[in-house]
């Protein structure tokens, strides 16, 4: 899949056509243009032949390769493609483009008025005047300077079998506004209308410019350490591991850690977050986050192209193509909507003077009239900047919405649905307590065989095993001890030690394998490791067996995150019906949780396919009452849940393949972004109906006075570019909206 910009597209309608068009071209897999972007993303084997299709559609629309040039970078582009040199597009280079084109339209429309106004005086001049034909000359010139685009793309798409589109509207409703005399309803007309397309292009332009600086935050360069000393490269050349250096006032260019130094550093270009953190050593850093007050030696953990920034860049350019039903029915509906009015128009226009209803000239006039108020701009271009407004402001909280149709999904949620480690819990792990199977068995056995069979894991679980081991001065496990190391997905490791067949898991692996759970369980011989000592206390439960006997019990605690109870209340508040909390950890841990944060329908014990079937269960409760599920997770056995769910949401510091399944990423792993999602999601919907709602409104009460005679063209363009100004401004307001959650 390819992407590219598209700059000189000005128009939804011709963002819709080239889509069209596009998609018809032998060889095209799929295509997606989304105007509140300005991008295309394609999927084609014969580039030339798009290229040359968009020529045609829109000469005036340029093609701009993303990233690197396209697959053959010495072909001339019949639509005036790569600038010069090619290479990656950025966005301050494009809203430099919208700025020169919005000074250009200004000047003439100036222009316009000068002229205009010299007509006016040259109208009022004795009519003994020697070119009494001046104001009209005045008013015509100044009509082709402030609508000579509207006229030659109106002509020129009906050259090629295109008639029905805003610009012919209004291209023959002024032109006819000329024949009949009507000189200064023409030029206002056209002077309004170009004013309210520059005002609508500015809000949109500065709408597009807010969300393409999130896909700005990762630098180009990098100081990497080279024998030579500090080396200034590109940053797609750094190499995972290698070191690199940041100055104060600097964005961090690499995901990586800290090796030396310390300073604060803001995310909140990144993650939304308010207030700068002080970062030092071993700390996480991430690309696009500024270094403030120190300077940072850091090694790489990622590639530029697989950072944070670069997977914030990639998501928010996907999720704009990812248009809402909203949207595709709106670009329906401007289809039949352009010629119905047309052909209302033309009825309008000639049938009254068959009858002797009324004259020619006046009958024209309403349907001139008609026609300037019937412009679908104002749904057509504020339908999807709302949605692509929300997902830019949602983006620059940390909140990555992967298109409008989840938008319109977190509107109507009426259930969230938690993972327990690491979505509600630190993901901290400490081995509170341990009990043994009887005198004969030690803590220290316990945890010994529970450290060698758990040192290949990676599970936090599994490190904090371990480290209890080298607290009480036990080896922890090589990787050397333990052979035949199979980690069983929901259920725990089986390993071989010397002689010994060693189980660590929970209580479902030792009934899968036909151990015996005595019902009486003995205190070790060692003091508990923490102050904590009561079973009961919530901590998971890991049970250690060896050659089918049970012998002991690991208590290992994990803390509720701050804001997981604020969460629950927040959701309670927005009207959210269900929270429930899906775990593969014991019950013990899982109810002792939701007793805290306020969870009161917790299922354990669950297997990764035991949690889908029981969301499967939730969802169609859910479906059934009209609303929609949020599955929040961050672990690779949550990727099918995640995937099923009406909205996954993954946390983004959990697994790549729960982030690649999920609908949302919540870049700071603050479950409580959950509430502001759910809250955005409505404020866009919001945003958009009212769009709908007030344009139809208000174009059917003047279409309505427009055909009876009451209206005339003045209260009709203005009412029209009112109305589009109105939706467009309303529209950035779904960026711009600010939530305490």
């Amino acid at each position: 899949m390819k992407k590219f910009r598209l700059p000189g597209l000005d128009c939804p309608l011709c963002a819709q056509r080239i889509e069209d068009g596009v998609r018809n071209v032998e060889g095209v897999s799929s295509v997606s243009i989304d105007f509140g972007s300005l991008t295309m993303h394609l999927e084609a084997s014969d580039l030339p032949r798009v290229r040359a299709a968009i020529g045609k559609i829109e000469p005036s629309v340029r093609v701009m390769a993303i990233e690197g040039l396209p697959q053959d970078a010495n072909e001339e582009l019949s639509c005036r493609s790569l600038e010069a040199g090619g290479g990656k597009v950025r966005g301050t280079d494009l809203a430099a483009s919208d700025l020169s084109l919005l000074r250009k339209d200004l000047i003439l429309i100036a222009l316009a008025g000068l002229i205009s106004a010299a007509a006016f005086i040259a109208a009022r001049l004795p009519a003994a005047t020697p070119f009494p034909w001046l104001p009209a000359f005045l008013y015509i010139a100044a009509w082709g300077l402030a609508g000579y685009d509207v006229i030659l793309g109106a002509a020129r798409n009906i050259l090629r079998g295109r008639v029905f589109d805003e610009l012919f509207l209004m291209g023959i409703a002024t032109l006819g506004a000329i024949l009949i005399g009507q000189y200064v309803e023409a030029v206002g007309v056209m002077v309004f209308y170009k004013i309210g397309e520059a005002l609508q292009e500015r809000a949109a332009s500065r709408s597009r410019a807010s969300v393409r600086g999130l896909l700005d935050l990762r630098p180009d360069t990098v100081r990497l350490r080279r024998p030579s000393g500090w080396e200034l490269c590109p940053s797609s050349q750094a190499a995972v591991d290698e070191v690199f250096l940041v100055l104060p006032g600097e964005r961090i260019p690499l995901d990586g850690i800290v090796l030396e130094g310390e300073s604060l550093v803001d995310c909140q270009a990144l993650t939304g977050e308010p207030r700068p953190r002080r970062l030092g050593l071993g700390d996480p850093i991430l690309a696009g986050t500024l270094a403030l007050d120190g300077a940072l030696e850091a090694r790489a953990v990622r590639l530029a192209g697989e950072s944070s920034a670069a997977r914030i860049a990639e998501l928010v350019e996907n999720a704009s193509h990812a248009k809402a039903k909203t949207e595709r029915f709106i670009s329906r509906f401007a289809r039949i909507y352009t010629p119905a009015v047309v052909a209302a128009a033309a009825i309008l226009a000639f049938v009254p003077p068959l009858f002797g209803l009324e004259s020619l000239a006046g009958s024209v006039y309403r349907a001139l009239v008609l026609l300037v108020i019937s412009c679908p701009c104002a749904l057509v271009i504020s339908v999807p900047l709302g949605y692509f407004g929300g997902l830019g402001g949602a983006a620059r909280r940390g909140i990555l919405i992967k298109g409008g149709t989840v938008l319109d999904a977190l509107a109507r949620t009426k259930t969230v649905v938690f993972d327990k480690t690491g979505t509600l819990t630190k993901g901290v792990f400490a081995v509170r307590h341990i009990e043994t199977a009887s005198s004969a068995t030690s803590v220290d056995e316990v945890l010994e065989l529970a450290a060698a069979a758990e040192s290949r894991s990676r599970h936090p679980i599994a490190a904090s095993i371990r480290e209890a081991a080298r607290n009480h001065g036990l080896t922890d496990g090589t990787e050397d001890e333990a052979s035949g190391v199979r980690e069983l997905p929901g259920l725990g490791v089986v390993a071989t030690l010397g002689t010994r067949r060693v189980l660590v898991g929970n209580r479902a692996l030792l009934v899968q394998e036909g151990i015996a759970m005595p019902e009486v369980e003995h205190p070790g011989d060692r003091p508990p490791l923490s102050a904590r000592s009561s079973r009961d206390d919530g901590g998971t439960q890991v049970l250690v067996a060896a050659n089918g006997a049970w012998l002991g019990t690991l208590y290992i605690g994990d803390e509720a995150k701050n804001d997981a109870a604020a969460t629950v209340v927040a959701l309670e508040r927005l009207g959210v019906e269900r929270c429930v909390i899906l775990t593969g950890d014991d019950e013990i841990a899982g109810l002792s949780l939701g007793r805290e944060i306020g969870i009161e329908e917790v299922h354990a014990g669950l297997l990764p396919e035991d949690k889908l079937s029981r969301l499967e269960q939730i969802l169609a409760e859910t479906t059934a009452k009209g609303g929609t599920t949020i599955f929040v997770g961050d672990g690779i056995n949550d990727a099918p849940v995640l995937a099923r769910a009406d909205i996954g949401a993954a946390m983004g510091a959990g697994a790549d393949v729960a982030i690649e399944c999920a609908d949302l990423v919540i870049m700071t792993d603050e479950p409580s972004r959950i509430v502001e999602a759910i809250e955005r999601g409505r404020w866009t919907r919001r945003i958009v109906m009212q769009n709908i709602v007030a344009s139809l409104a208000i174009k059917a009460v003047f279409i309505s006075l427009g055909a009876i005679g009451v209206a005339v063209m003045w209260e009709a363009v203005i009412a029209d570019v009112g109305v589009a100004l109105m939706a467009t401004l309303n529209a950035t307001r779904a960026s711009r909206a600010k939530f305490p959650g």
